[in-house]
């Protein structure tokens, strides 16, 4: 039985409503979930910029789109985020431009932390890592899932975990630079992927 319910659906945001969340904490010196921080507090105001950016420059390529635009039914694409996450700040955009791709999509948000019975469903090796994609059909029985960075960026986490790399900055600095040079490939590769395997 799928923890995912009509109830956790309805009360879950639209992307707009999201990036309205996200703004309206940086506007008040704050972030979501229990870890006010000064770094968390950062990093949203980091994340929103590279939102905004990556809403008026991700170009889905065309052959991703029809795609997502054949195999699409009825669908709702569950997100689970949370504003001070730099990987969802880097997917989130471009997995709402995947899911314009067809009408038969429509895109929830949900934070993780206010979230933990579905979260604690989508584990990654143990941790309550995001963003995570699930992809539920009109039953709402789980198509799919993604998550939470595509393998090219797991790769470089993991080369830095390997060398020892323990400074947070300097992880988040190599992460950055490894989403810039990628430019989402890895996560359309991915989806394209799951699509061709349904």
């Amino acid at each position: 039985m799928s923890v995912i319910n009509t109830t956790i659906l309805e009360q879950a945001m639209n992307y707009s409503a999201y990036m309205a969340l996200t703004e309206q904490l940086v506007n008040e010196g704050r972030t979501s979930g229990p870890n006010q921080s000064e770094a968390y507090v950062y990093y949203t105001k980091l994340n929103l910029q590279r939102m905004n950016r990556l809403n008026k420059t991700i170009s889905i390529p065309s052959e991703l789109s029809e795609l997502i635009a054949q195999k699409a039914q009825h669908w709702t694409w569950l997100i689970i985020t949370e504003p001070w996450c730099g990987d969802a700040a880097q997917c989130v955009p471009a997995l709402e431009k995947l899911a314009l791709c067809s009408p038969n999509i429509q895109t929830k948000y949900i934070l993780r932390d206010e979230n933990p019975e579905v979260m604690d469903a989508y584990l990654t090796n143990g941790g309550r890592s995001i963003p995570k994609l699930i992809c539920l059909d009109e039953q709402l029985q789980e198509v799919f899932t993604w998550g939470p960075r595509p393998d090219v960026i797991q790769a470089v986490m993991n080369d830095l975990k390997a060398n020892g790399v323990t400074e947070i900055a300097q992880i988040v600095e190599a992460i950055q630079k490894a989403y810039n040079d990628n430019k989402q490939a890895g996560i359309y590769e991915e989806l394209a992927a799951v699509l061709n395997s349904i």
